[in-house]
């Protein structure tokens, strides 16, 4: 009897859990029928250029090309792969082609898999899509962005279904996921700052998506809150995205706003320069916003980082004395034979351009002492550099931008390993020493 009881409880359970998950799912309001009604008049209508300008610029502040064009493709025409933990997603065709494209949709449909994550024929996206990010955008810049798109050249290209492991790609996981973890919203302005601080948010928190990258992503593939940029792994790519919160990783508290905007248009900015995917958000994105947008971003940023170190500060100042929770890292003194190992090899690959002193050359090469890059406790982008090359993005600030090459067929584990700690250990520099064992794993990690 207790056995019936306990069944005829969890089925209970089960059957209440499918129906709030279900409704959760159905009930988004957009209209896309009535907007269909329409869509026939509007489509003889070409609309107004500012209009497809704006859309083209939004489309620009979202990086959606990056994304949405696979290597060699058609612009916009999808197939690019996405890696996640879970399996390969392709990204899809946003030209007007009424087969593989979005030529059938209308701009409720758009606007509708923006907000909610919902494509035209009902069945929910993947959140390799960002929409957790792309709901907080207006309804007005959604059509101008649809507007834009529906201009394209329609391209026939149908791209690959999606692997996704069975069952996380399915309707029901995909609902139950989003129960879980997303909730369509706006953008509220934030009272107690100014429009340009407002704009800053808007943009990194939805069009730019920045936490998508710079949040870490729990079991199940859920990132952080919209505003959440304190750094996190890039399982597709194995890069490590910085923490846009601490000081000692971007030095974005200290950096002037006109710093942090060089940054952000031409990848370049001092002795530092963007590289991995980053690279591609400015060779891509941000290196076509209009300057007041830039310095909206920097201030938004600037003002989250110097938040936390004064938090940190403050907390640092009341502790009492000998408090444990302030901890000490004590470098250990580098083994000779590495010692020995990484200054030859500095000599023979990296002096040339980085300079004996690791003083670098300004405009061209990085400078190495102080490097914030290069001190860094999480070493998995200064391997993953010297495996696979540094390569700043090509920019109108930056159009011819000075390169490394790959070392992966020229240095093994144990001569990047060296190499690397001597530059971690000279000019000033004073940071752990980085193993072989460790390279290999970063190495492995790509498949190589």
């Amino acid at each position: 009897m207790n056995l019936r009881r306990t069944g005829l409880g969890l089925t209970l359970v089960l059957g209440l859990l499918c129906t709030f998950v279900c409704w959760d799912n159905l009930g988004d309001g957009v209209d896309v029928d009535g907007a269909a009604q329409g869509s026939a008049s509007a489509a003889t209508a070409r609309p107004a250029p500012e209009v497809l300008a704006q859309g083209h610029y939004l489309i620009q502040a979202g990086n959606c090309i990056a994304c949405h064009t696979a290597r060699g493709g058609a612009p916009m025409a999808g197939g690019r792969g996405i890696e996640t933990p879970f399996g390969t997603v392709y990204s899809s065709n946003l030209t007007p082609d009424p087969e593989t494209g979005i030529g059938r949709w209308n701009a409720a449909h758009f606007w509708r898999a923006l907000h909610h994550g919902r494509s035209r024929d009902g069945h929910l996206l993947t959140p390799a899509f960002p929409y957790n990010h792309t709901t907080l955008i207006s309804p007005s810049e959604a059509d101008a962005m649809f507007a834009w798109l529906q201009s394209l050249p329609a391209v026939a290209h149908q791209p690959p279904a999606s692997g996704l492991q069975w069952p996380l790609g399915t309707q029901p996981a995909l609902a139950l996921w989003r129960t879980l973890y997303f909730k369509a919203g706006s953008y509220q302005n934030h009272p107690d700052h100014d429009a340009q601080w407002n704009r800053g948010a808007y943009l990194v928190q939805g069009l730019g998506h920045c936490a998508a990258c710079h949040s870490a992503r729990n079991a199940l593939g859920a990132s952080g809150a919209v505003d959440d940029l304190s750094g996190g792994w890039m399982s597709g790519v194995n890069w490590t995205a910085p923490s846009l919160l601490d000081n000692a990783q971007t030095g974005l508290a200290q950096a002037s706003l006109a710093e942090i905007q060089a940054l952000l248009k031409t990848g370049q900015s001092g002795p530092h320069h963007t590289s991995g995917p980053m690279a591609e958000v400015v060779q891509y994105s941000t290196q076509y916003l209009h300057a007041d947008d830039l310095r909206a971003m920097a201030v938004y940023l600037q003002s989250r980082a110097r938040s936390v170190q004064t938090s940190l500060s403050t907390a640092a100042a009341t502790s009492p004395p000998g408090d444990t929770s302030e901890r000490r890292t004590v470098q250990r003194a580098v083994r000779p034979e590495t010692a020995t190992r990484g200054a030859k090899l500095y000599d023979k690959h990296c002096a040339q351009c980085h300079g004996d002193q690791g003083q670098g050359v300004a405009g061209a090469y990085p400078a190495l002492a102080g490097h914030r890059g290069v001190l860094q406790g999480d070493t998995t982008n200064l391997v993953q550099t010297l495996l696979y090359g540094g390569y700043p993005p090509a920019t109108a600030g930056n159009p011819r931008p000075f390169g490394m090459p790959p070392f992966i067929l020229t240095l093994d584990d144990k001569d990047l390993a060296a190499v690397l700690t001597h530059l971690r250990s000279q000019w000033g520099n004073q940071a752990r020493e980085v193993t072989p064992l460790e390279v290999n794993r970063i190495r492995a990690s790509q498949g190589s």
